[in-house]
């Protein structure tokens, strides 16, 4: 199990040598192009749109709960894990995680906006917790026990069950670049437009797959090609993104490079103009794509490991600085004793909380 945290530590001691440089930063790109997070953000973005009332309704839910409540910041716990990596490499750590109530237990302990997880972890507790927390219902997965492992995201529930439990919002992955994303941007198209329709907010995992990706990098992470899968996900109405947080830049040219075949399309002012290789500037770039900011951009947290502490407040500082709203921490918070999880909230919360970490 991982270590219990030490006594807190400021957001500058955390980010250590690269403090100056996060927290200073001059972005490539205005963030005068950018529509920011802020307490009126879903007036002043959704209700110009095409959502209905009981859509802004359920975004509202979202934004108004929790520590970040009314800031257009959001902190959410996702654990669809028990699926996509599966339960024994996810609760193994912490196995009281293997009971449902705990993880929506921890997302409120820690005043989380909300929890996304699975139809089975809602459906088992949803008339005791329902109320008492917005639940966001993951939709389809990836399932790793078929061999050999394959990477396609699978309807796992319907719409109409995630609105029967009470949830606010529906969760879904897209594999772009996939064999199967076609597939799956027109299933999760569809699910989404009823998701609508009944009255729930959308929100898109927008995640990279194809061996062709990974070559001296693993340009799955690359902000120009992480940039246009969240460019589609906008284009299918989700309300807000969720992405991983770019490392680099360059996926088609080496894309192109490594296979010798034409591919996608981009423009040189892309890298000269709009991007630097500075991780703010970068996730800015995903943030552009986001329809400059209409839809919400939260990170991902990452994978468990040695420096969760550090490595958290450093994503929630870059995903801030660049105009996003939020960050969503998952094994970095479940797989570690319960109350260290909620301290691990607490201080990526007290990031966007801070009026010392302003937007780049």
């Amino acid at each position: 199990m991982t270590a219990t945290l030490t006594a807190p530590q400021s957001i500058e001691s955390l980010l250590g040598k690269e403090a100056e440089d996060l927290l200073t930063h001059k972005a490539k790109v205005s963030k005068d192009l950018l529509h920011l997070p802020g307490a009126d953000f879903i007036e002043r973005i959704f209700t110009i749109s095409d959502r209905s009332p009981q859509v802004l309704r359920s975004l509202q839910q979202l934004y108004s709960f929790g520590r970040l409540g009314n800031t257009g910041y959001l902190s959410i716990l996702p654990v669809d894990q028990g699926i996509e990596h599966s339960a024994g490499a996810s609760f193994a750590p912490n196995p009281m995680y293997f009971d449902p109530e705990n993880i929506v237990k921890l997302a409120i302990a820690s005043g989380c906006n909300a929890v996304a997880t699975t139809l089975g972890v809602l459906g088992s507790v949803s008339r005791k917790y329902a109320h008492k927390i917005p639940f966001i219902a993951k939709i389809n997965h990836n399932e790793l026990l078929t061999f050999p492992n394959q990477a396609d995201q699978i309807m796992f529930a319907s719409v109409e069950q995630a609105w029967n439990l009470g949830a606010v919002a529906v969760g879904a992955t897209i594999y772009f670049g996939s064999d199967q994303s076609t597939r799956q941007i027109q299933e999760v198209s569809k699910a989404f437009a009823r998701a609508h329709e009944l009255g729930m907010a959308t929100i898109l995992w927008c995640y990279l797959r194809n061996n062709a990706f990974k070559q001296d990098k693993d340009y799955h992470l690359a902000g120009d090609l992480t940039g246009q899968a969240n460019h589609l996900g906008v284009t299918i109405e989700a309300d807000i993104i969720k992405q991983k947080l770019p490392e680099y830049n360059h996926g088609y040219a080496a894309v192109e490079k490594a296979t010798g075949k034409s591919y996608g399309k981009t423009n040189d002012r892309v890298y000269t103009d709009l991007v630097t290789d500075h991780p703010i500037d970068l996730t800015r770039y995903q943030l552009l794509n986001c329809y400059s900011g209409r839809a919400g951009l939260i990170n991902s947290g990452g994978a468990s490991g040695k420096n969760d502490f550090a490595e958290a407040i450093r994503t929630a500082v870059i995903n801030k600085r660049a105009g996003g709203s939020g960050l969503i921490s998952g094994r970095k918070t479940f797989q570690r004793p319960f109350e260290d999880g909620v301290k691990l909230f607490n201080a990526i919360q007290d990031v966007y909380l801070s009026p010392d970490v302003t937007i780049a």
